[in-house]
């Protein structure tokens, strides 16, 4: 329960709680969802995040939904496949508790095949869809097509061997996905939400300090504030300074006013994404850079990708650039989310690392957080733990 006595705080918004049953860290799409679970759950919980609520790499402007490919399937990919699935419905819920859109539409994916070699692998895939890629008796298939499924949308020659259509690949706008679950937290019952609310350190025993030096004690601390989740995770389970458990990954993106049609598939080729929005607008991204100087600014690498967008998609040729944008995405040492406790630190979980799965797979992840906070197995991939990562940071120092 949150204590009735309070501290003062640094947001200058009314005394925070001394002592709260969930602290959640970080309001991007992991702590959102997270907050929302728990609300369900009756759990008393307040959500701090260091800034604006998704104004880290949950703020950005792809926002699409992709599948692994349909082939050697795994654990991973089940589950990646479940919470895609079960995402448009989550999402149906929130908005009709909000009356807000979250931009959510299983457009598809258009891929085209430049060399003859991915034509062949293309064939393969599309016989591994129709064993896969189903649930009930819902099918989704992986067509490989002489020319683009629709027309006037991706030119002809870039798909000098073909082209894939995915029926199962959808998109979301982010930042109004962003703003749907924040509107659903903020009528919770019971949860509350603080912005500009810096956490600088965690005691593993159950105490959070503030930047401002207030301390909170809490039952349980679910960490998901990005990649600044690893260092605060990484000092308060006391694993070594020479390590890195995760690192930030910057990404670069752009979105054009080309007042394209909303149903246009979501077109990528070699990691460029072109992701029609509900507005007419298109992004475009997105760069993964582990190594750069300024991490918020956009350089001739976005401008590459802007160009090489348009020459796949010609709608795009004359559209105006009205937002470029940069930012920091969360790259666990492992490279899958990270989720889960550590066996001696129970009362903190991380809820991280999704680098760029973290919108398909934010809901699930969060329903293991939580499952993981009561005590009950987490039904994620064995690779998606804590203490598997950890593993991983211990074998890398």
């Amino acid at each position: 329960m949150v204590k009735a006595d309070s501290l003062p705080n640094q947001t200058g918004q009314s005394p925070l709680p001394s002592s709260v049953s969930l602290l959640i860290v970080g309001g991007g799409i992991m702590g959102l969802w997270a907050a929302v679970k728990a609300d369900r759950l009756g759990i008393e919980t307040l959500l701090v995040d260091a800034g604006r609520i998704g104004s880290g790499a949950s703020g950005g402007l792809l926002g699409a939904l992709m599948p692994h490919m349909p082939d050697r399937w795994s654990d991973k990919k089940q589950f990646q496949f479940d919470a895609l699935l079960s995402l448009e419905a989550d999402i149906a819920a929130v908005e009709a508790d909000t009356g807000l859109s979250a931009g959510y539409r299983r457009c598809g994916r258009i891929i085209p095949l430049p060399k003859p070699h991915l034509r062949t692998i293309a064939e393969r895939h599309q016989q591994d869809a129709l064993s896969n890629w189903h649930a009930d008796e819902r099918q989704f298939y992986w067509h490989l097509l002489e020319n683009a499924p629709v027309s006037g949308w991706v030119a002809e020659t870039a798909g000098e061997a073909g082209f894939v259509h995915d029926t199962f690949a959808a998109k979301v706008s982010p930042r109004a996905f962003i703003a749907v679950l924040k509107a659903y937290v903020e009528r919770c019952k019971h949860v509350r939400l603080v912005e500009n609310c810096a956490v600088a350190a965690l005691d593993p025993e159950g105490m959070a300090t503030l930047t401002g030096g207030e301390r909170i004690s809490f039952s349980h601390c679910m960490v998901s504030a990005g990649h600044s989740s690893f260092p605060l995770l990484q000092t308060a389970l006391g694993l070594p300074e020479s390590g890195l458990l995760g690192q930030p990954v910057k990404g670069q993106a752009a979105l054009l006013d080309a007042k394209a049609d909303p149903a246009m598939p979501v077109v990528f080729l070699n990691g460029l994404y072109v992701v029609p929005h509900e507005d007419g607008r298109v992004a475009i991204g997105s760069t993964s850079e582990e190594e750069f100087e300024n991490p918020f600014s956009t350089d001739e690498r976005l401008e590459m990708l802007i160009e090489k967008a348009r020459e796949i998609v010609p709608a795009l040729s004359g559209a105006a650039v009205v937002e470029r944008w940069a930012g920091l995405r969360p790259k666990a040492i492992g490279r899958d989310p990270m989720v889960g406790v550590h066996p001696r630190h129970a009362r903190l979980i991380a809820l991280t690392g999704g680098f760029k799965v973290s919108f398909g797979l934010a809901h699930r992840l969060a329903d293991a957080a939580i499952d993981a906070m009561c005590g009950r197995p987490m039904r994620v991939p064995d690779s998606f733990s804590l203490e598997e990562h950890i593993g991983v940071f211990n074998r890398k120092i």
